[in-house]
């Protein structure tokens, strides 16, 4: 009986080291999905810039093409 609370010990010593492990772990997901997220936003932002610069490229290239069209 005296090695039983030695064992239980042991037992609760390496449970709180395995939660501390998964919780590190669960810490660092966490952290790559954000990371994840933010690069995914700017990605985004990036995007909808250069979509909009190249809609205002094409309008301005049309009306070149008018400009032209027309002529001297």
């Amino acid at each position: 009986m005296a090695s039983e609370p030695e064992w239980l010990r042991s037992e609760i010593k390496r449970l709180f080291q395995e939660l501390g492990e998964t919780t590190r772990e669960k810490i660092q997901a966490a952290e790559y999905g954000l990371a994840v997220l933010e690069e995914k936003q700017q990605l985004k932002q990036q995007y909808e810039e250069l979509e909009l610069e190249y809609e205002t490229i094409r309008t301005e290239m049309e009306q070149l093409k008018e400009v032209r069209r027309r002529g001297p």
